[in-house]
C-alpha cells in the first residue's frame, strides 16, 4: 500500500498533524494497514519536498499542521485513476488461517478462538466508529469502507465459528 497516497488522501479530508495522522490511521485503516510515527513523519517531509503537502500552522512543541496542496490532490487523483493497484497482497492473517489446519484440533480451536475474539472486537470498534460518524453527519471519506467492513465481518465471524465447531467434532 502506498503510504504517500494514504497520507495525501487523509490530509485531503482534513488538515492535521503527524500525531493526528497516526490516530486517523489507527481509527480508520487499522484493519487494513498500520502506519507508525516513524513512517509518517519522514513521509510528510518527502511530500513537502515534492510540493504535495504544506505546513499551514504550528502548535505547541513545534508540532505542525499539514494540508494537501493542489499538486497533492492531483497526484492522488492520478494514482487512483491512472495506475493499476498491486493486487498481490501479503496478509499474515490469511496465511495463518490457511495453515491453522496443520495443528491438532485442540490447538486449532485455541488459535481460531483467539482470531474470533479479535474479529469480534474489531467489528464492534468499527460499528462504534460508524455510529460516531453518523451522529456527526459524516457520510463521505472512509465511511463507505466501514460499510464494507460491516458486511465482511459477519462472514468472517461465521466462518471462524464454523471452524471452531468443527474442531469439537474432530
Amino acid at each position: 500500500m502506498s503510504l504517500r497516497h494514504a497520507v495525501l488522501g487523509m490530509l485531503g479530508q482534513q488538515p492535521g498533524s503527524g500525531y493526528e495522522l497516526t490516530q486517523w490511521f489507527d481509527r480508520s485503516l487499522s484493519h487494513a494497514w498500520h502506519a507508525s510515527h516513524s513512517q509518517i513523519y519522514p513521509e510528510l517531509a518527502k511530500l513537502e519536498a515534492e510540493g504535495l503537502v504544506e505546513v499551514i500552522g504550528e502548535g505547541p512543541r513545534r508540532s505542525k499542521t499539514w494540508a494537501v496542496t493542489q499538486a497533492g490532490r492531483e497526484e492522488l487523483r492520478r494514482w487512483l485513476m491512472e495506475t493499476e493497484p498491486n493486487r498481490a497482497q501479503r496478509n499474515e492473517t490469511a496465511l495463518r488461517w490457511f495453515l491453522v489446519f496443520r495443528l491438532e484440533p485442540e490447538q486449532r480451536r485455541a488459535v481460531l478462538e483467539r482470531e474470533l475474539a479479535f474479529v469480534e472486537t474489531a467489528a464492534e470498534q468499527r460499528r462504534v466508529l460508524a455510529e460516531q460518524l453518523d451522529a456527526e453527519g459524516k457520510t463521505g471519506g472512509f465511511r463507505p469502507v466501514l460499510e464494507l467492513g460491516a458486511r465482511v465481518d459477519p462472514a468472517m465471524i461465521g466462518w471462524l465459528r464454523e471452524q471452531i465447531e468443527a474442531t469439537r467434532r474432530t
